[in-house]
């Protein structure tokens, strides 16, 4: 076992006996390959994260953070060094192999919500369940459920234009957990909205995770938010320089 993996387990008690969701080893990033301007912006990133863990990735801006999200999320591709998800290898996966992993093994909650106007909030959560295929009677009854669960049943047929910033969030917390994903993926997801609302958004993180058992990754820059989480990673300048417990405690 390495340092960090003994720090780690040491971190989170049994986190050595839960199976992994992100492992990651040697993730490098650089752009512009092969050019005078070649630019690395992840060094050698070592990242294991287990099942049930509430992780939260904190760094200033320029550290890295949003290029290890997307490495994390599969939506770019390392440099160099391997990535498994869930015990899938990311780093052979094709583009429509990549596509499928996206939709099935990761929720992604952005700050900006990201929903589908002209849609009301149901379909908006249906829509995961629609590229997996899921018979419209199952995705709509999962949808409704959701819904409900984040406080949003009577806010269904609302179009993002008829919402609040933290209802759309609300809602795009429900889309996120549409598949049952192993891992939800969370930037910045506070960082539009004030800040009772953005207690609302993390109660219902908490709810997911000790309730439902939930992976969650969560991106932010506020440190507050970040210590509430079982692990918090710092990132600087593309290498994670500290891994440490947080409080691990839901204080809603």
């Amino acid at each position: 076992m390495s340092n960090q993996d003994k720090e780690r387990s040491g971190t989170v008690p049994g986190a050595e006996d839960r199976r992994p969701i992100i492992e990651m080893q040697g993730i490098r990033k650089s752009y512009y390959v092969g050019q005078p301007g070649e630019l690395e912006i992840l060094h050698g990133i070592d990242l294991t994260v287990y099942a049930g863990e509430f992780v939260a990735i904190v760094g200033e801006s320029g550290s890295g953070k949003s290029t290890l999200m997307n490495m994390i999320g599969a939506l770019d591709r390392p440099t160099a060094g391997s990535y498994f998800l869930d015990g899938i290898n990311v780093e052979t996966a094709r583009d429509q192999e990549l596509s499928a992993i996206r939709n099935k093994k990761i929720g992604f909650v952005f700050q900006t919500f990201n929903l589908i106007g002209r849609q009301s909030a149901l379909k908006n959560v249906e829509l995961p369940m629609l590229y997996a295929k899921i018979p419209v009677h199952a995705r709509t009854a999962r949808a409704r459920e959701l819904l409900g669960m984040v406080g949003m049943e009577d806010r269904m047929k609302h179009q993002p234009s008829e919402l609040s910033g933290g209802q759309k969030q609300r809602v795009a917390i429900a889309r996120a957990m549409a598949n049952d994903p192993a891992l939800i993926l969370a930037d910045e997801p506070t960082g539009a909205l004030d800040s009772a609302t953005s207690r609302t958004v993390m109660d219902i993180f908490h709810q997911l995770h000790e309730k439902e058992g939930k992976t969650i990754v969560l991106i932010t820059h506020n440190p507050a938010l970040a210590d509430e989480c079982e692990r918090v990673l710092t990132l600087l300048d593309g290498c994670i320089i500290e891994d440490r417990k947080g409080r691990g405690v839901h204080v809603g």
